[in-house]
């Protein structure tokens, strides 16, 4: 018998990292740590395409500060750098008021009310980032999520020959030495698909595969979109159209930032915006839950219908019209016999 794969009761709020959730570059305790002037980094690796480019080479852009992370750590800077330091650094990351609790208090929303109760809707929360996913992992965030996407590094990459050898020596003083996942702006939407059916809870579901929308795990329109600028305009470009939720986050004492997000509103690429402030009441905090509300009732007039179009009604008793009951009687009277 044919039946569907989901129930499409979980709503799915996904994070972007830097400047939504942090103030800073998730980046900036590791270099504290390792005593490197962050400015020079990144001004470096904002030259770097140009600088390659005259040698003849092509550098994508998303891989550039990637790329430079490793050279940093051949060259000596951060000689030693291994998964392990990187989630130490991610303990020193600072999160804007409110967070992580905000994390709990959303998944509360969702029984704010019995019939959200009633048809056991759920919240998820994911982080898609372009930052590196081990910090994510060691940051007072992680346990409150449920599943994080963002670049990773490899350490001790495996020699030629590796295929032959029954086993591999592990090296104590792990550094990490290549790539391991990129993403950027553009894969983000990747991710937002992968969380939409269900790849990253059923592994046999390919995020390329060809799937009905009753059958996905997460509908576009059960989901909310949370970043800070420009760069995520392809990832609230998918979200809004598919109709889920898009809002955008800046930094109270940056003027710049706010302007920008009022830029996005107007382009039509979100449907708000506010202060990074997640605490309870702020007006982030409200118009989350409020938004939050709506996709509940939504759901929840979306699966009554369903009720009602798929369960026949029961027969029933008919009453009989007057007419009818005035024929019953008289059936039922006694005949007067004509010898009389």
């Amino acid at each position: 018998m044919a039946t569907t794969l989901f129930t499409q009761n979980t709503i799915a709020c996904i994070w972007d990292f830097d400047k939504t959730l942090i103030p800073e570059y998730m980046q900036s305790p590791l270099f504290r740590r390792y005593n490197i002037d962050e400015a020079t980094f990144w001004e470096e690796t904002n030259r770097l395409a140009d600088h390659y480019r005259k040698r003849g080479y092509h550098l994508s852009p998303e891989i550039a500060y990637l790329n430079h992370l490793l050279t940093y750590v051949l060259a000596g800077p951060l000689q030693g750098l291994n998964n392990k330091a990187l989630a130490d650094c991610g303990r020193d990351i600072q999160f804007y008021p409110g967070l992580p609790e905000f994390f709990g208090r959303a998944k509360t929303f969702v029984q704010e009310r019995p019939e959200y109760v009633k048809h056991e809707i759920s919240v998820e929360h994911y982080i898609v980032s372009t930052g590196i996913a081990p910090m994510i992992r060691g940051s007072a965030i992680a346990p409150h999520v449920d599943g994080i996407w963002a670049c990773e590094f490899v350490e001790n990459p495996l020699q030629p020959g590796f295929l032959k050898q029954n086993e591999m020596a592990l090296e104590a003083s792990a550094e990490i030495a290549q790539i391991g996942m990129v993403i950027d702006n553009t894969t983000k939407t990747r991710a937002i698909f992968e969380i939409n059916k269900g790849t990253n809870r059923n592994p046999a579901i390919d995020v390329n595969s060809k799937m009905a929308e009753e059958d996905r795990r997460i509908p576009l329109q059960n989901m909310l979109y949370i970043a800070d600028g420009p760069s995520d305009v392809p990832s609230f470009s998918v979200v809004k159209s598919g109709g889920g939720r898009t809002y955008a986050v800046y930094n109270p004492e940056k003027a710049a930032e706010f302007a920008q997000n009022d830029r996005l509103l107007q382009s039509g690429r979100i449907h708000g915006y506010g202060p990074a402030d997640y605490r309870a009441g702020s007006s982030t905090d409200q118009w989350l839950r409020l938004h939050f509300h709506q996709i509940c009732d939504r759901i929840v007039t979306d699966r009554e219908a369903a009720v009602a179009s798929k369960a026949s009604k029961p027969p029933r008793h008919l009453n009989a019209t007057p007419a009818e009951e005035e024929a019953r009687l008289a059936a039922k009277a006694p005949r007067q016999s004509s010898f009389l």
